[in-house]
């Protein structure tokens, strides 16, 4: 597990692991932002990869990770869906960030000077209208953060980053243009993982169970898993797929509203266990206040 401080290093522990929250990245990265809104009591432990992050909480160096699974303009987050069963932790909680790019220079430069911005793939796509009207070249780096420590380290005013506030105010930078994304609807989806599941009761609100199962690769074979979720007026969110290594049975991975212990997603669960195998949850936890706000 490798955890980093500002300047990519491993940092010196001095809080207790049970006030710590791993993320991926450098600190300044959106995963970062997500931590101090949803656990502003919490310290944010950087990771150099998503296996750090979740080796952290696993081993004991941090109590929560905050992991991010979907952007509405990128879609999936790579990997991260293959961790999450394999893992060893339990989602908790979820939480969305809303994304605002901001595009980021040493002191004294300007949008005249800038001539080059560089940024992780997904920020540089998310800002293609803004780089092509001031016409500047785009160079793709790891991830946001590291832009910006790396713009801040260069001391070159024709560089700029495409990155959080958040980095602004760790590397020094200023802001030069604002919200710069081309969608207004940019927003990123994390989960919450912990070592022991940690299950609302019914009483608490809406809640979002998450679980993974297999079916074999014959026609007919999802439909007939999914079928107890139709018929007991089960509401799923997200159904995604990923094929085995041999091509002949598909792992399925899948958001519902509903709590395992209440009748009608029971009985949706049995009729799914019917008809697939490797039926594992992988977290029961509230469902977090933006969706009644966007539904």
């Amino acid at each position: 597990m490798t955890s980093l401080d500002d300047h990519g290093l491993a940092p010196a522990r001095t809080t207790p692991a049970e006030y710590r929250i791993a993320f991926q990245g450098r600190p300044g990265a959106y995963s970062h932002m997500a931590c101090r809104q949803h656990y502003p009591e919490l310290e944010p432990l950087p990771c150099h990869s998503f296996e750090d992050a979740f080796a952290a909480v696993r081993e004991g160096a941090a109590r929560l990770a905050m992991i991010p699974v979907d952007n509405s303009v990128a879609g999936r987050v790579a990997d991260v869906h293959h961790l999450l069963p394999q893992g060893g932790l339990h989602i908790v909680a979820e939480h969305f960030l809303r994304v605002n790019h901001q595009l980021l220079a040493l002191p004294g430069s300007s949008l005249e000077t800038i001539r080059v911005v560089e940024s992780h793939v997904h920020a540089i796509g998310q800002c293609r209208n803004f780089l092509r009207r001031h016409g500047y070249e785009a160079k793709v780096v790891a991830d946001t953060a590291g832009a910006a420590a790396e713009v801040a380290a260069a001391g070159d005013p024709a560089r700029a980053a495409i990155a959080s506030r958040l980095a602004a105010e760790i590397y020094g930078l200023v802001v030069l243009a604002s919200d710069i994304e081309d969608a207004e609807h940019n927003t990123t989806r994390f989960l919450v993982l912990a070592r022991e599941p940690r299950w609302p009761s019914l009483r608490d609100g809406p809640v979002i169970t998450t679980f993974t199962f297999r079916v074999r690769n014959r026609p007919a074979a999802l439909y007939k898993a999914l079928g107890g979720f139709a018929t007991n007026g089960v509401n799923m969110v997200k159904l995604e797929s990923y094929i085995d290594g041999a091509f002949a049975q598909a792992r399925f991975y899948a958001d519902i509203m509903g709590h395992p212990e209440e009748d009608r997603v029971r009985y949706a669960f049995e009729e799914l266990r019917f008809f697939s195998h490797n039926v594992e949850i992988l977290g029961v936890y509230p469902a977090d206040p933006f969706r009644e706000r966007v539904g």
